[in-house]
């Protein structure tokens, strides 16, 4: 009775460490719910070492320990539940490196506390199958993607559509983690949270499964989960940036940006707590950024986006068959991922060939074709994911005999693959020796022009107005010089017309004592100087408006001597009057002499009939 007692308050006193760990955190000054909850998780996940325990390897225990032939809702004891969580860190510590081997006793007994206060608060003693896989699948490391591919494949039919009832359940089961983390009225369950996550899809397949869950933003009931994700994803994330409040001069983590202050920056504990100061409000809008580039970088990404190195608009999950998949953890296609050694935050190596199979046995040809299709799924998927991912070799060993012609397929397709990755790589290789090249022509071009600090503070809208402005001017000395030539064109057509209309005032003046059959238009049909345009002027003109009369007559000159004042308009309709009054008296005169003309011949001829008559 002593010893069941003392393990008994032993027991009290570990369920109670966690909650007291956590509370001496002080989460709770974090103003968002979101934030604070996801912040709770994550030390849960941290305290008890799933983070270093990828999806994966948890399907892989899953099996092992033989809950794949168990209905969900069949209750397991604490004592087997205690097996399990041993067999998971037992496993883990195998795969650690010496140097980051946990302690197995006291994560069992944190996880399995929290597991029990989560799960079994009316002290049964019990838990349900599908309760412990939620739990477990959700709080463990590894992608999110992968986690909601298994949970799906634990909620839908033979069909590959999801159940609406055990959707429903899964939501009853993961949205304790929130209550057992004191967020309960902010992410607790309710009657409508199917509804809330899938309003109007009555059909419900894996992609589309993916998409909701993995939207930004994600249903407002698992809002807490992506966060989660992404939390341990910039815990080591380095920001060279001075936060705008705490003036510390760098960040870690997150790392806020105001889209109302210009240059207002936070850093994640400030924001979370609801820090302002300046004309900043906690009711600006802010933006989160989980990492930090350079300019050198962004120049680096822009470049490479504008030659198509990067793909624009990436989906956030990768596309897969809509046909149906039987639940992952009844199947051999586990992959047994290794960690690294210098990162054990969640970073685990996936191997680029098929995936190892367990010692399960295929008791059909079914089965067995099936765990080729899956093997050829995920290598296709390692190699989507080749650019990011660390690759190494692995080879396919099965408990039961494949034929001949299936080893070699396999074996084939792992070598495209490990080709195509090879050529990924290099790809990306060539690529940033590109970019570096160019990062090293574009300093080098600066520190050869070297701009002076005047030439530096010079405003570009400026220098491209001055730019116009000069070219303008060009173009306004190239059309006054195309005007001058013209004007001096007019000029010499009107000194050659003055010049005519004198001709005939002298010729008309001859006649008065002369022979009256000369005939006064003679000169009519000279030929008269057209003058020709010129294309080529230049773009400087370097004669003044005088200059352009040179070589005109003395009578144009003379009408124009008054100089530059004058208009050029009002000079030209001077000269057109000139000529048309001329020309007019000229015509009269024409019209006089041909009437005289006429009636001496008339006279003439009227003699002549006379003569003749008398004759």
């Amino acid at each position: 009775m002593i010893e069941e007692g003392s393990k008994r308050g032993k027991a009290m006193v570990e369920k109670r460490q966690l909650f007291m760990e956590m509370r001496a955190q002080n989460f709770d000054v974090i103003r968002l719910s979101t934030y604070r909850t996801a912040c709770k998780l994550r030390f849960v996940q941290k305290r008890c070492n799933l983070h270093l325990v990828d999806v994966w390897n948890m399907i892989e225990a899953f099996r092992d320990s033989g809950l794949n032939t168990l209905d969900h809702n069949a209750e397991i004891n604490v004592s087997r539940l205690e097996t399990i969580l041993s067999s998971i860190y037992y496993q883990l510590n195998k795969r650690l490196p010496t140097t980051h081997q946990i302690n197995v006793e006291q994560s069992i007994g944190l996880l399995l506390n929290f597991m029990v206060a989560t799960y079994d608060s009316e002290g049964h003693g019990k838990l349900t199958v599908f309760s412990m896989k939620s739990m477990l699948a959700t709080m463990c490391g590894g992608k999110i993607v992968d986690k909601l591919r298994y949970i799906f494949s634990q909620i839908s039919d033979s069909n590959g559509v999801m159940a609406f009832a055990k959707f429903d359940q899964f939501l009853r089961e993961v949205l304790k983690l929130p209550t057992a983390v004191f967020e309960g009225p902010s992410f607790g369950y309710t009657e409508h949270s199917v509804r809330t996550c899938f309003p109007q899809q009555k059909k419900i397949l894996l992609n589309t499964f993916l998409d909701i869950l993995m939207a930004d933003p994600p249903p407002q009931c698992l809002v807490w989960l992506p966060l989660m994700h992404r939390l341990a994803n910039v815990e080591n994330v380095f920001h060279p940036v001075e936060c705008s409040y705490c003036r510390s001069e760098s960040m870690m983590g997150f790392r806020y940006r105001c889209q109302q202050c210009h240059g207002y920056q936070l850093c994640q504990s400030c924001f979370w707590r609801g820090h302002a100061n300046g004309p900043h409000s906690n009711q600006h809008q802010m933006k989160e950024h989980s990492s930090w580039k350079s300019p050198a970088k962004k120049l680096s990404h822009a470049i490479s986006k504008s030659l198509g190195c990067v793909p624009i608009g990436e989906p956030p999950h990768p596309m897969f068959p809509e046909q149906s998949e039987k639940p992952q953890d009844t199947m051999a296609h586990t992959v047994q991922p290794k960690p690294v050694a210098n990162n054990m935050n969640n970073t685990m190596l996936m191997s680029s060939g098929a995936p190892t199979p367990t010692k399960s046995v295929l008791e059909s040809p079914s089965r067995l074709d099936e765990e080729h299709r899956l093997i050829a799924r995920y290598a296709a998927r390692l190699a989507a994911e080749a650019g990011n991912s660390t690759v190494s070799s692995s080879t396919v060993s099965s408990s039961t005999q494949c034929p001949p012609t299936d080893l070699s397929f396999n074996f084939d397709a792992n070598k495209q693959q490990r080709q195509l990755i090879a050529e990924l790589e290099n790809k990306n290789r060539s690529l940033r020796e590109i970019l570096q090249e160019i990062q090293r022509l574009r300093l080098e071009h600066e520190q050869a022009s070297q701009p002076t600090p005047e030439k530096a503070q010079q405003n570009p809208t400026l220098l491209a107005e001055l730019r116009l402005l000069r070219h303008r001017k060009d173009e306004l000395e190239r059309r006054m010089s195309a005007l001058q030539e013209s004007r001096r064109e007019l000029m010499v057509q009107l000194e050659g017309l003055m010049r005519l209309l004198k001709d005939e005032e002298q010729k008309q003046a001859a006649q008065t004592g002369g022979s009256p059959h000369s005939s006064p238009s003679h000169g009519a049909g000279c030929s008269m100087p057209m003058p020709i345009r010129s294309t080529s002027a230049g773009s400087t003109p370097t004669h003044t408006p005088q200059d352009c009369l040179a070589g005109v007559g003395g009578d144009v000159l003379e009408a124009f001597a008054h100089g530059v004042p004058r208009n050029l308009r009002n000079d030209l309709l001077v000269a057109a009057d000139s000529i048309t009054n001329t020309m007019s008296s000229l015509v009269k005169e024409l019209h006089s002499d041909d009437a005289a003309e006429e009636e001496d011949n008339n006279m003439r001829n009227g003699g002549l009939r006379d003569r003749a008559e008398a004759e």
